[in-house]
């Protein structure tokens, strides 16, 4: 039972932590989770296509993670600036 409770405490707490985001990094951490998992997908799928490494597959998912998840979330910080300024 203890180990029910210990689940509910963490997802409430993940709840929690997840409404406190801004929606311009709620933005910026979905693309870079999508651009994270392709790289995992195109990593195991083609793999005369990439070298079939764990540093490989990791540098392909930070930099493909990284790239995604900063652009998108500064796109959607500049388009919320300019709907507030528009305000």
């Amino acid at each position: 039972m203890e180990n029910h409770s210990s689940k509910e405490m963490s997802m409430n707490r993940f709840r929690a932590g997840w409404k406190r985001l801004s929606g311009p990094i709620k933005i910026g951490v979905l693309f870079a989770t999508i651009a994270g998992l392709m790289a995992l997908v195109g990593w195991i799928a083609r793999p005369t296509y990439t070298s079939r490494s764990l540093l490989s597959l990791f540098l392909a998912i930070v930099i493909s993670a990284g790239t995604w998840g900063l652009v998108s979330w500064a796109i959607a910080a500049a388009a919320l600036e300019v709907t507030r300024d528009e305000e």
